[in-house]
């Protein structure tokens, strides 16, 4: 487990605010497609300290970070609920949000898997992934490990 300091350390730009949310997700789909990869979309925003701190807990640990680089696309979808008044038109949000199966009933953030061709294969809530201020490194390797294309593909009944 890796705690972080304060939350005004935590104040960083992890999510492009700016950015299409589904031409972002359109883009890590054809990246991931052409690298046998899938996509790990976290939905959330710089609002969320959770948001911020799973981003740093992925990127801290050389373990968790060459699985995800191996694995999966990892974007940051930015989504914040209270701000009606968004760099990114609403609409083009709540199409990304749809395409992800609307996870914000899981809480932020909410890790969305989907396969190479797009398709939402599983949605982690987050708050599973915990332990005191910070994440369990055994949890996410788990969730991780769990949904690589080797896993999933190895599991499918022939």
């Amino acid at each position: 487990m890796t705690a972080f300091g304060s939350v005004a350390q935590e104040r960083v730009k992890i999510y492009d605010e700016g950015i299409n949310p589904d031409h972002q997700i359109s883009e890590a789909i054809a990246k991931a497609g052409s690298g046998g990869k899938f996509v790990i979309a976290q939905l959330g925003g710089n609002w969320c300290k959770w948001c911020i701190r799973f981003a740093r807990f992925i990127e801290a640990d050389p373990e968790i970070k060459g699985l995800v680089d191996d694995n999966f696309e990892y974007i940051h979808v930015n989504y914040n609920p209270r701000n009606e008044n968004a760099a990114v038109d609403m609409e083009s949000t709540k199409k990304a949000l749809r395409r992800l199966g609307n996870p914000m009933r899981f809480g932020y953030p909410v890790l969305v898997v989907l396969d190479s061709e797009g398709n939402v294969i599983h949605t982690q809530d987050s708050g599973f992934l915990e332990s005191g201020d910070g994440y369990d490194k055994e949890k996410v390797i788990r969730f991780l490990e769990s949904w690589t294309p080797k896993a999933v593909e190895g599991a499918k009944i022939k």
